[in-house]
């Protein structure tokens, strides 16, 4: 409830619900054994098409990468997957194109609520100090493995110990494992659609909350 008694606002009761179903989700995997003993998490994000229109389709019609022309805006999804399962356990919603960094937090901190991660992989994307403590120091990780953007660097060495630690000595085996992101997203497109059905920002958002859980369900489904 909201403050005095009143009803809580919709969309906080909307969020809620997609909390609970995804608790509810992380409960069934544990028991079909599909989460692993040192959970690693690749973050990463997606753009599903607005409408069912090809690449090609949109070169054709003088849609194509221009210079000096403005990106068109799309919908876009920062995801937390569950490497060992492929499970999307954080979904943050928004419009592309945008930095990825500042919805790194917001997602990590969905999914650690329901899996307690050993590591965090992530791109360049999101290279930043911050992120590293929040996966280390607040989160509890043993590892966060995030490459360094060289436009944050560029020769120089980090002044910040996380960032430091990565050009010292990267993990690159580890890293390539952000693949598993790559892979869960390919899943969800083969089985869902590229492209949404929802025309407004805010109903575009509600489909691809509602295609995580779809995905996770399909997992389930086939491993349990």
């Amino acid at each position: 409830a909201g403050p005095c008694g009143a009803p809580a606002p919709r969309w906080r009761r909307k969020r809620g619900t997609f909390r609970r179903a995804q608790a509810a989700v992380v409960r069934r995997a544990r028991g079909a054994g599909l989460i692993d003993a040192a959970p690693t998490a690749a973050v990463d994000a997606t753009g599903p098409e607005a409408r069912h229109v090809s690449a090609h389709f949109r070169m054709r019609r003088g849609e194509a990468k221009r210079p000096g022309r403005r990106k068109r805006a799309w919908p876009k999804l920062t995801a937390v997957v569950h490497t060992h399962s492929h499970l999307i356990l954080g979904a943050v919603t928004g419009t592309g194109p945008t930095q990825d960094s500042p919805d790194f937090a917001p997602a990590l901190r969905q999914a650690a609520a329901l899996v307690a991660f050993d590591t965090v992989l992530a791109d360049a994307g999101y290279d930043a100090e911050h992120n590293h403590r929040l996966c280390r120091e607040e989160l509890g990780a043993r590892r966060s493995v995030i490459a360094l953007n060289p436009r944050n660097t560029g020769r120089r060495w980090p002044k910040t110990p996380y960032r430091r630690a990565m050009r010292r000595r990267f993990p690159r085996a580890l890293y390539h494992r952000r693949w598993h992101a790559e892979s869960g997203f390919s899943q969800h497109k083969r089985r869902l659609g590229s492209a949404l059905t929802a025309r407004s920002t805010a109903a575009q958002a509600r489909e691809l909350v509602l295609r995580v859980l779809a995905h996770n369900l399909m997992l389930l489904r086939l491993h349990t």
